[in-house]
């Protein structure tokens, strides 16, 4: 599958239903955010700029054809431009040049700003919770509330997270859906619905 299947119409209306399911059995409120890529990552961008920049320089200084030398400024100038361009348009090259650190770190700031813009720290009581999705990054991050009381879920709590994002990393929509699915059982266990429960976060998935 492909990163556009998360962000298909059809796939948003699974999740929906997937939440409702999860919510019928549990007082915890489950949010789902999904967003293409956690940073703009300008810096690799131009460091393929930079790296094409070189070349035509090179290019100009050393291959046996004549370069006129007022307009190899211009050349690498449009070296750079050109590689900036190509980097900024070819995730797969992106993805090559990000290390694994990075792009956790950015996905796990871009889910904290999440967390608080979308108010799901503002819960009555405090029973939020996140699982924000990043494609680009193939990456997912969890986040509870205190109200949540994670510990408590114990080392399922984690297994599922785990699956998660196994299931994002090789762009497998129905296993990602799946494993939202299994948090219902083990939320209902830990904190189960009461006949109060009010539905205070949207359902449906937010894009970012």
């Amino acid at each position: 599958m492909t990163e556009r299947s998360f962000y298909l119409s059809e796939s948003k209306a699974r999740v929906t239903a997937v939440i409702r399911e999860v919510e019928a059995q549990t007082s915890a409120e489950l949010v789902v955010a999904v967003k293409h890529a956690s940073s703009q990552y300008r810096d690799l961008d131009y460091l393929v700029g930079l790296a094409s920049a070189l070349l035509t320089l090179c290019a100009a200084l050393f291959l046996p054809v004549p370069f006129a030398v007022w307009a190899m400024p211009i050349d690498v100038v449009v070296g750079f431009l050109a590689g900036a361009f190509v980097a900024a348009h070819a995730p797969a090259l992106r993805r090559l040049l990000l290390s694994r650190e990075r792009a956790d770190r950015e996905v796990r700031a871009a889910a904290c700003s999440a967390f608080m813009s979308r108010g799901i720290s503002r819960t009555k009581g405090r029973n939020g919770i996140l699982v924000f999705v990043s494609t680009f990054e193939r990456a997912v991050v969890c986040m509870a509330d205190i109200g949540v009381g994670t510990q408590a879920l114990g080392e399922s709590w984690r297994v599922r997270q785990e699956v998660a994002r196994a299931a994002v990393a090789r762009l497998d929509f129905d296993g990602f859906a799946e494993a939202l699915r299994s948090l219902g059982p083990l939320l209902a266990d830990a904190m189960p619905h009461q006949a109060d429960d009010v539905n205070e976060l949207p359902d449906e998935v937010v894009e970012s």
